[in-house]
């Protein structure tokens, strides 16, 4: 049985056919990490309305060895990597990573090269022919650095991760249920609590402007 909490920085994804895990999420916020349809619908439901996507940072850069595992694509291909805040009713309660390697943004996903502050998941799941690999889950603590600090503190969250396949070119995408989350439940590590919008200082987009 996979125990979490790890205090490398490398996460440990578990696919969801091996979910005998220790810890587990609790019943209600496994069904939301479990779910496979849109995200972004759900959030949108269940702050009736009140969503908004908030762009930390957005720039061509390499994955990491996990993600470049999981696209079955080279360490040295670059990717655009972007990172937002999923909001509802003015709290952030979902970070998203989408590695997208440049080689898949041709074609209906070249626009994707300026998503800007929409979601993602709303086209993804515009496609008619979108394929979804298993989620798979990981505890995420501070000191794996994949959140920014400043939204987690000492708490350990839950994520997802799978690859999503559009015209048979994949891209990886990662949402982590933050603390602000309805029905997110903390590990027992003290919660420093989480800023106010706009507390935290947005990374630059570093993406060239022609592409």
């Amino acid at each position: 049985m996979p125990t979490f909490l790890h205090s490398d920085r490398e996460l440990h994804w578990v696919s969801t056919p091996k979910l005998h895990i220790n810890p587990a999420p609790c019943t209600k916020l496994r069904s939301w990490l479990l779910d496979k349809g849109s995200l972004t619908a759900k959030l949108i439901h269940l702050s009736d309305g009140e969503f908004r996507v908030q762009v930390l940072s957005q720039t061509h850069m390499r994955a990491n060895r996990s993600e470049a595992l999981a696209l079955g694509i080279t360490p040295h291909q670059l990717c655009l990597v972007r990172e937002v805040l999923l909001l509802g009713n003015n709290q952030a309660w979902v970070f998203a990573r989408s590695v997208l390697p440049l080689s898949s943004l041709v074609g209906v996903l070249r626009h994707l090269r300026k998503q800007g502050n929409r979601p993602l998941g709303a086209f993804l799941f515009s496609q008619p022919k979108l394929i979804r690999s298993p989620i798979a889950l990981s505890l995420i603590n501070r000191h794996h650095n994949y959140v920014p600090t400043a939204f987690m503190g000492n708490t350990a969250v839950w994520g997802r991760r799978s690859i999503f396949y559009v015209a048979s070119k994949p891209l990886l995408v990662s949402e982590v249920f933050l603390p602000d989350f309805p029905g997110s439940t903390n590990m027992s590590l003290p919660n420093l609590g989480s800023p106010k919008i706009g507390s935290i200082s947005v990374r630059s987009i570093n993406v060239d402007a022609q592409q």
